[in-house]
């Protein structure tokens, strides 16, 4: 198991440990924060469009049957170990409680290039809990499919490390990675946030979409990716709803 350090971590080093989800109650309705699969899914610029074709279609065909091909990082998905880490768990070796539970989201008012640094999320209200997941609304959602989408925050180094002695077990946001955007790598850069991260087991959802309702609350969230053997990714329909508290 990864243990607290104040230090960053390398290569695998096992699962966080974290409690087991506990039933909770629901004080709200469930809420869809996920992109919808289409050919204009947010997208970081390496990544080709998603193409979708309905290769059989009524009434010619007895049947409607539609194709898609897309990379597993495309629109709203959640990051597995192996997408960095050459040890660390595939998709379909993540444990189900990993990708389900209570937790919090945070708004955080960014402008352009912000850094989010360890100082800012531990202002925040209400406060964490081992175990939980956190999901930033940075308000970015409303960006997707412009030119501002690329010019994204980001969370330091400091502040991954920060997550992972918090204990939280996934981090979702609603950009495209909680890494520096392109124009601002460096020299030597070396995706560093998710180097801490998904080396302790922290999962990533990027693209989230619109947590804004849901802002200052407890939560219960159920990020519902697909269980594709060997990847380093998933599609996911992330729903989550207001708890009691």
């Amino acid at each position: 198991m990864c243990n607290t350090t104040e230090k960053k971590p390398t290569g695998w080093q096992g699962w966080l440990n974290v409690p087991t989800p506990l039933p909770l109650e629901g004080a709200g309705p469930w809420l869809d924060l996920s992109h919808r699969l289409n050919a204009d899914l947010p997208r970081v610029p390496t990544v080709p469009p998603a193409r979708f074709e309905q290769v059989h279609r009524q009434p010619e065909d007895p049947y409607n049957v539609t194709k898609m091909e897309m990379w597993v990082h495309l629109g709203t998905h959640v990051d597995s170990p192996r997408h960095f880490i050459q040890d660390g768990p595939t998709f379909d070796e993540i444990p189900l409680e990993r990708l389900y539970g209570p937790g919090v989201v945070w708004r955080l008012d960014c402008r352009e290039y912000r850094v989010i640094e360890a100082e800012d999320l531990g202002a925040m209200e209400p406060k964490l809990r081992r175990g939980d997941m956190l999901l930033l609304d940075t308000g970015w959602t409303q960006l997707a499919g412009t030119e501002a989408y690329e010019r994204h925050p980001s969370l330091s180094e400091a502040a991954a490390l920060w997550l992972v002695n918090q204990g939280v077990k996934l981090l979702a946001v609603d950009f495209g990675t909680p890494e520096a955007a392109p124009e601002k790598r460096w020299d030597g850069w070396h995706w560093p946030v998710h180097h801490v991260l998904l080396s302790c087991g922290v999962l990533v959802c990027e693209h989230l979409c619109n947590p804004r309702p849901l802002a200052g609350q407890r939560i219960e969230a159920m990020f519902l990716a697909l269980n594709i053997e060997g990847s380093d990714g998933a599609p996911a329909r992330v729903v989550a709803r207001r708890i009691a508290d």
